[in-house]
């Protein structure tokens, strides 16, 4: 393959019933496979959700044939310019949800949802003060980039934000509720549930924050930092007037947008964190963790003991503290 060909992100999802999707899930990795496209995409019997990388005409002919099935037919694609694949690989798996709340009773995004707001409306709707605006994903997506007042839930997956909301129904309650997340799919049921919970007035940003950043009226306008994506580019840009960090360094609090996982994969913990930390504290989030017999940076850089010992002391010395 050429190395100046254009390649082409993909991400979309589309609700609607899908009688066998572990038939549809091995019959549609075989046809990306084709195509030669790389991605990740989750089929259950409630739809469809996907990001896949490829050349722009691989990615146009998957467009193009998805289009063609009748259940697919309106489904909407947000494409981005890419200078490569986002994936190393192709995968495509059938899953109970799309987006994993496990609800007692699960919200159909057909019959009940938060009302759809473009983003002009939504921009509009966060300058108002009887509006709250709710962050809808993970905490680390959160800090690495957001819309400027939004509600930060102190949540690690998507599942916790209903017990999350319940626990913290006072801020909420009397205003006007609006969520975003990164593509829409984990709004579209969210919010549904935010109206079965009893709140009255409930707005979803239509499109997520990747298609916030496209419009070419608010152009992006009151995020700040940049927004966290599910492949190997991690972070991509959204506001196109200003950029303004918001992610600060795991260890010394300076600004920083650069995130890598701690070396210990019992923990593997997300952090954001400059190149010459990741160095200073063998990339562990814990003394616990840079001194694990598994330390992925231990075996990635053949440290010895002595090497690792002379580490430690010196983390002891110059953050003035026993880590421990």
């Amino acid at each position: 393959m050429e190395t100046n060909e254009k390649f082409q992100v993909l991400l979309y999802y589309n609700y609607v019933h899908i009688e066998d999707p572990e038939s549809f899930a091995a019959e549609h990795l075989k046809f990306c496979k084709e195509l030669e496209l790389k991605g990740r995409i989750l089929v259950a019997q409630e739809g469809i959700n996907g990001t896949v990388s490829g050349t722009v005409e691989q990615t146009n002919k998957y467009m193009e044939a998805m289009h063609n099935d009748p259940k697919f037919a309106d489904m909407v694609f947000k494409v981005d310019e890419a200078e490569g694949h986002a994936f190393k690989k192709m995968h495509v798996r059938p899953r109970p949800e799309l987006v994993t709340l496990r609800l007692e009773d699960d919200i159909n995004p057909k019959e009940t949802t938060g009302n759809y707001l473009s983003p002009q409306e939504f921009y509009e709707a966060m300058q108002d003060e009887d509006t709250v605006v709710l962050d809808a994903r993970n905490d680390y997506e959160y800090d690495l980039g957001h819309f400027r007042g939004a509600i930060r839930p102190d949540i690690e997956t998507f599942r916790d934000l209903p017990k999350w909301v319940r626990e913290n129904k006072e801020k909420l309650e009397g205003k006007r509720v609006i969520t975003y997340c990164t593509g829409g799919i984990r709004c579209e049921k969210f919010s549904g549930w935010l109206v079965k919970e009893g709140f009255e007035d409930v707005g979803q940003l239509h499109g997520g924050i990747v298609t916030y950043g496209k419009d070419s009226e608010v152009q992006g306008r009151l995020w700040d930092g940049q927004l966290y994506v599910f492949d190997e580019r991690i972070a991509v840009p959204v506001n196109r007037t200003e950029h303004v960090v918001v992610g600060k360094d795991y260890f010394d609090g300076e600004p920083c947008e650069r995130y890598v996982n701690c070396a210990n994969p019992e923990c593997n913990r997300q952090m954001l964190c400059s190149e010459e930390n990741e160095h200073k504290y063998m990339r562990g989030c814990s003394h616990e963790c840079r001194t694990s017999p598994r330390s992925m940076y231990v075996a990635e850089h053949n440290l010895s003991q002595e090497e690792i010992d002379a580490r430690l002391e010196r983390i002891e010395q110059e953050d003035g503290v026993t880590q421990s």
